[in-house]
């Protein structure tokens, strides 16, 4: 039976906890999550809701307040009807499936939020409450056994002109329980407990009744599969450049893409609220291509998340700056099947041998932004119960770093590096992208292991290939970052990340003990107990040297000024591809 998965951004807004995004080190609108920073900061002004003047603002902008969304929230009778919205993102397919581990990416999740169901609301604090576009009504109906009863909207009808019913909560639990193996669900988490779906009192009831509790219930079908839509050679292969507008229901459908952009207009078939936008399009580009495309006029919102990119931004007229906390997280993952780390040894020197500090340092140089090191890929510094689970040993230091080669019988060479039977530790460091920071954190790394005799090779990949690469395992070493779709990744995310049979679990090592601790924390129902519960299998895990996190930071967008709806808004937030509250058939332009 396959485990809870972690997705490649954000479980994301999809299916999962957590969906992967490009890079930790990306200069993107994810630029990583953390509200606690160590930093002064101006306390004399409170950012605006809509977010700061790019040319006024300055550099000692105050952090951003918790539990305040950024995001020119307004009134709809405030927009005008109409007009486009255009953005940039890393890569256009190819598998559609979000559904899918190898879907399961941060922009096929934002994609998902255009045009695929959406079934819970989110407030900035992540409290979810029923979409009513999909839900009339959600409650637990019996707690021995947990059963809890979905009551459908009449008018929910995927574009095919068939009704969403029970059967698509049944389609989504047996795609997604990793029951049967000819499915890749990026995470089971919930979905293994569940018993049996059957209808309810008609169609339009889903009565879901759990061999195991599960908690929290609201973490399941977030979305849901199209029955027909999971014949297994169609889940794994059927959706690759082919968003299939017939099996979805959502404000938008796909009007065009390609390998270069993809294009979302009105859904005719909709039954909510008409969207504002006619169009909202995606172009593919670079890091460096994006800041010059918004600085072009031909993109609305890019990532500033590094002074040199907010430095243009704080340059152009009618432009605003959006600051708050995202929920992603970056963490240096290992190969564990590549020969150069299969030694424990090996991962843990490396890991004692980067200076986090120095990383963010770097990373956030020219921003009003510090913060400490992570000790959870899974928990945010600013969530009730945040441990650091790293392990006591594994601190930056290059003489600890030595000395754990030594103990495992490496020797340093006349060249300065350790060796072993012959072999030189040599381990290859895959980024991708022209981003500057990514090359300067590349750069850093390399030196880091030099230093502590440790000879990382540079691999700079086209970020077209960033799915591929991961997805099919041929890196040894890299940064990249998980992106949350909800607040629950206490009792969801630690299997799909950390457990040992997961499809996402891309260190590709496990311990036993670690799984089981994950899995039953999602059978906790107090949430204290089940992040204690989760706090202790993720320091076992962690323990392995598989993969360790590094920072999160902030979330800076520079929007043309007048976009409404649009922006930093914590786990209801667009930019953390977590774009369900406000609804994206709400955003649009100021009249």
């Amino acid at each position: 039976m396959k485990s809870m998965r972690k997705t490649a951004a954000q479980a994301t807004v999809v299916v999962a906890a957590l969906a992967l995004t490009l890079s930790a080190c990306a200069s993107g609108s994810n630029g990583a999550d953390g509200d606690k920073s160590t930093g002064e900061h101006s306390t004399t002004a409170k950012q605006p809701a809509a977010g700061f003047d790019a040319k006024t603002m300055g550099t000692d902008y105050p952090m951003p307040e918790e539990g305040v969304a950024y995001d020119n929230a307004q009134d709809r009778d405030k927009l005008k009807q109409g007009g486009t919205l255009t953005l940039a993102t890393s890569e256009v397919g190819p598998n559609w499936n979000a559904f899918n581990t190898d879907g399961n990416t941060g922009y096929m999740a934002q994609f998902w939020t255009y045009y695929q169901p959406q079934l819970w609301d989110y407030d900035v604090s992540g409290n979810p409450t029923p979409n009513p576009d999909f839900l009339s009504k959600v409650e637990v109906t019996s707690t021995d056994p947990l059963v809890v009863t979905y009551d459908i909207n009449e008018k929910a009808t995927w574009n095919d002109g068939t009704p969403i019913d029970w059967t698509a909560f049944e389609a989504t639990w047996k795609t997604q329980s990793g029951k049967d193996e000819a499915y890749n669900p990026p995470s089971t988490a919930g979905y293994e407990q569940i018993a049996s779906v059957t209808q309810g009192t008609s169609a339009k009831q889903a009565v879901v009744t759990f061999d195991t509790p599960f908690y929290p219930y609201q973490y399941l079908f977030i979305n849901l599969e199209n029955p027909k839509a999971i014949d297994p050679a169609t889940f794994t292969d059927g959706w690759i450049n082919n968003p299939h507008n017939e099996w979805a229901a959502g404000p938008f459908v796909v009007d065009s893409f390609d390998d270069t952009q993809a294009t979302f207009v009105p859904n005719p078939n909709w039954w909510g609220t008409k969207p504002l936008l006619d169009k909202v399009q995606f172009k593919v580009m670079d890091d460096s291509a994006s800041i010059n495309a918004f600085q072009n006029g031909e993109i609305d919102a890019t990532g500033v998340a590094t002074a040199d990119r907010l430095k243009v931004a704080q340059s152009m007229d009618n432009t605003q700056i959006r600051v708050n906390t995202a929920t992603s997280t970056g963490v240096v993952t290992f190969n564990t099947k590549a020969d150069s780390l299969k030694d424990l040894a090996v991962r843990k020197a490396i890991t004692q041998s980067i200076d986090v500090a120095k990383l963010a340092e770097i990373k956030y140089q020219g921003l009003n932004w510090t913060e400490d090191p992570l000790g959870s890929e899974i928990m945010f510094p600013f969530q009730d119960g945040y441990a650091n689970n790293m392990p006591a040993d594994s601190k930056y230091s290059v003489e600890n770093a030595g000395k754990t080669l030594e103990g495992a019988g490496y020797a340093k060479g006349s060249d300065g590096y350790y060796a072993k039977d012959g072999a030189k530790v040599t381990v290859k460091y895959t980024f991708f992208g022209d981003s500057p920071i990514q090359a300067a954190i590349a750069n850093a790394v390399q030196a880091m292991g030099k230093a502590a005799g440790i000879d990382i090779q540079l691999d700079n990949q086209d970020p077209s290939q960033f799915s591929d690469v991961v997805v099919g395992g041929t890196y040894e070493m890299l940064i990249m970052a998980w992106s949350a779709s909800d607040p629950y990744g206490y009792s969801t995310s630690g299997c799909q990340l950390y457990c040992s049979d997961s499809d996402s679990n891309y260190a590709y090592i496990g311990d036993p003990k670690a799984d089981e601790g994950f899995k039953k924390a999602g059978q906790i129902e107090d949430t204290a107990d089940a992040i204690k519960q989760l706090n202790e299998a993720e320091s076992q895990a962690l323990a392995l040297y598989g993969t360790f996190p590094l920072f999160n930071g902030p979330v800076m967008m520079a929007v043309k000024t007048g976009l409404a709806n649009y922006g930093g808004s914590a786990m209801a937030s667009t930019s953390g591809f977590k774009a369900l509250n406000p609804h994206v058939e709400n955003i649009g332009w100021e009249k």
